[in-house]
């Protein structure tokens, strides 16, 4: 949800490889094609059905944790199978049609510098395409919106995230060991980003440069996110404004699900759709996993790949331990998160938008594609007052940052609303990374934990997703 890529911010952290070389590496020119993945279950070992097919592991959920986990053991000669609510496989990814345009109603960014999701584009030949940058730029300001030119509106928010993160480099000196410097974050990790804004003693007019980014990550409010999580993100991104910026700077050529599609063309589990799950079950010599509609299914182990504000929906026995527990009953993902795209008229352009915290129904929109009739853009919400339906909301709520737009349609996904989902996107709140972390992370007997939401790296983001897959699998194979 971060603004489009600014040219002029300084080199990011020679740690990051170069991404030329890395998209040269991936073979951009080569594209992956996805089929019809909402179709039924044309697997492997498609004959084993019910409670008596001898799996050796049964995976909870279809989006890239449980794909990424389902790869990985097969690979290793493993029976797997993959349950997955939903009729369609990717969870809070998928790529859908508008206004002429594949779109992205979850998950979307990608860098292939990040190194997990870098992996997967280099193995499969998937390419990227790079956001075009804007034109214009309306930011809040104490007189009301205003226009900048890009180079000037990120260098003053680069110029504030600068101040916001000073000493992130020694607190988060490895970020993809988030704890190393724990003695340094027990006491930053308790505060929330208002409490870091607090400290600065920002202007107004400063703290109106960030404040629309760190109450939407936050899920509506700067005082539910907690400082470490955006810190966190930073660091990963090379401590600088640049590699910030690049974290939302490219996007997949053949949509998520066209990776999603080679990863599995290439385990080939068996998959069963439609099949939310109730409960599961772990005797110490096995795990049983009954759905709701009462079929049930036995294997050695488990992992359960849905995000964490889904667990609590699940029974399990014997009961899931402290830490898993306490993630479950807080939450990560944040709750009340739409995503909404707007085609509208020509007219307004290629601008970036961000509002005012508490004072913009959608504190971020992005321009996406051009159409033969105007621009479709892509906006983000925690407001639940909000209808993503109604053009005259909509149209308010763009007019507030500064902006008139002629709507001729509408297209959003409320993932507050989504059972199978029951939030967005991933942010931790206040002590969550000191008193959840590495524990959340470790399996519960015969079951193990896949989900973006628990990442040592980039929590929230697709390579988080791989990330835990590839841990709850070597958990499951018994290699950690």
């Amino acid at each position: 949800m971060k603004r489009i890529h600014d040219t002029t911010a300084p080199e990011t952290a020679p740690r990051r490889p170069s991404r030329r070389a890395v998209l040269r590496a991936a073979g951009a020119a080569a594209l992956v094609t996805a089929p019809a993945l909402a179709a039924g279950p044309a697997f492997a070992d498609d004959a084993l059905v019910g409670e008596e097919a001898a799996y050796d592991d049964i995976v909870i959920g279809a989006g890239y944790a449980g794909i990424t986990a389902a790869r990985e053991l097969r690979a290793r000669g493993r029976r797997v199978l993959v349950l997955e609510a939903r009729d369609r496989v990717g969870g809070r990814t998928y790529t859908d049609s508008f206004a002429g345009h594949r779109v992205e109603m979850g998950g979307t960014w990608v860098e292939a510098t990040q190194p997990h999701i870098g992996a997967e584009l280099k193995r499969y030949g998937i390419g990227l395409e790079e956001e075009r940058p804007v034109d214009r730029v309306l930011l809040p300001t104490p007189g009301g919106p205003r226009e900048y030119t890009p180079d000037d509106a990120f260098g003053r928010i680069g110029a504030v995230l600068d101040k916001l993160f000073d000493g992130s480099r020694t607190y988060f000196e490895r970020p993809f060991e988030p704890l190393y410097r724990e003695d340094l974050l027990q006491s930053l990790d308790r505060l929330s980003l208002r409490d870091r804004l607090n400290q600065l003693g920002l202007t107004a007019e400063e703290e109106l440069l960030v404040n629309g980014q760190t109450s939407v990550y936050s899920g509506g409010s700067s005082t539910s996110g907690a400082f470490t999580m955006l810190a966190h993100w930073w660091s990963l991104a090379g401590w600088s404004n640049e590699g910030w910026n690049n974290t939302q700077r490219w996007r997949m050529a053949p949509g998520t699900d066209g990776l999603l599609a080679a990863m599995l063309a290439e385990a080939r589990p068996v998959l069963r759709l439609n099949s939310p799950v109730a409960s599961v079950t772990d005797t110490g010599s096995r795990v049983y996993v009954t759905l709701r509609s009462g079929a049930r299914y036995r294997a050695a182990r488990a992992i359960v790949a849905v995000p964490v504000n889904v667990w609590p929906t699940i029974r399990f026995s014997p009961a899931l331990p402290a830490a898993h527990t306490a993630a479950a009953d807080q939450g990560i993902a944040v709750p009340s998160a739409l995503k909404i795209y707007i085609h509208a008229r020509a007219g307004a352009g290629r601008f970036y938008g961000q509002g005012a915290e508490g004072a913009a129904p959608i504190p971020m929109m992005m321009p996406f594609k051009e159409t033969s009739e105007g621009l479709v853009y892509v906006a983000f919400s925690t407001d639940p007052n909000l209808d993503p339906t109604d053009r005259a909301q909509v149209t308010d709520a763009v007019r507030r940052l500064g902006a008139e737009l002629d709507i001729i349609g509408l297209r959003a996904h409320d993932w507050g609303r989504d059972p199978y989902a029951r939030g967005g996107w991933a942010f931790r709140k206040p002590r969550q990374l000191t008193s959840l972390y590495p524990q959340a992370l470790a399996p519960s007997g015969r079951v193990a934990f896949a989900s973006g939401d628990l990442a040592n790296g980039w929590s929230g983001f697709l390579d988080g997703a791989v990330e835990s897959g590839l841990r709850a699998a070597r958990q499951s194979l018994g290699l950690e």
